[in-house]
C-alpha cells in the first residue's frame, strides 16, 4: 500500500533587518573607538573585532605585496590597485616649466611601485 506524503511547507522568509539609522559624527574617531562601536554593533567583543582588523590587514598585504596579484578589493566600497610606473631616465637641456628660456637637467627615476585607492558606488553614494 502507497503511503502519502504529507504536502512539504514553505517557510516565510526571513525579514530582512530593519535600516540603522545613521548619524553623522562631529570629530573623527580613534581606533579605539572603533573597535568599541564596531563590538557593540555587532555583538562581538572588542579582541574578536580587533583579530578581524588584523586579518584584513594581512588579507591586503598579501594581495598587495611584489609579485602578487596587485588589486583587492572591499566589496562596495573601495578598491585597491598596485601601479607599476617604469624608471625614467636622466634628460638633459629640458626646457625649464618655471623659468621660460632656460634649461634644465632632470635627474633618473628608478621604477616604483605605487597604490592607488579607488572609492566604488557603496562609498560614493554615502558621501551624498
Amino acid at each position: 500500500m502507497a503511503v502519502k506524503k504529507a504536502p512539504a511547507t514553505t517557510a516565510a522568509p526571513a525579514a530582512a533587518p530593519a535600516a540603522r539609522k545613521v548619524t553623522a559624527l562631529k570629530d573623527k574617531y580613534t581606533k579605539t573607538q572603533i573597535l568599541n562601536e564596531i563590538a557593540e554593533n555587532t555583538g562581538l567583543t572588542r579582541k574578536e573585532v580587533n583579530a578581524v582588523l588584523e586579518e584584513l590587514g594581512i588579507v591586503i598585504e598579501r594581495h598587495i605585496k611584489k609579485r602578487a596579484v596587485g588589486e583587492f578589493t572591499l566589496p562596495g566600497l573601495l578598491k585597491i590597485k598596485t601601479i607599476k610606473k617604469p624608471a625614467q631616465k636622466a634628460r638633459k637641456n629640458v626646457p625649464n616649466p618655471f623659468r621660460p628660456g632656460e634649461t634644465m637637467d632632470v635627474a633618473a627615476k628608478p621604477a616604483t611601485t605605487r597604490l592607488k585607492v579607488l572609492p566604488l558606488k557603496k562609498l560614493k553614494d554615502m558621501t551624498l
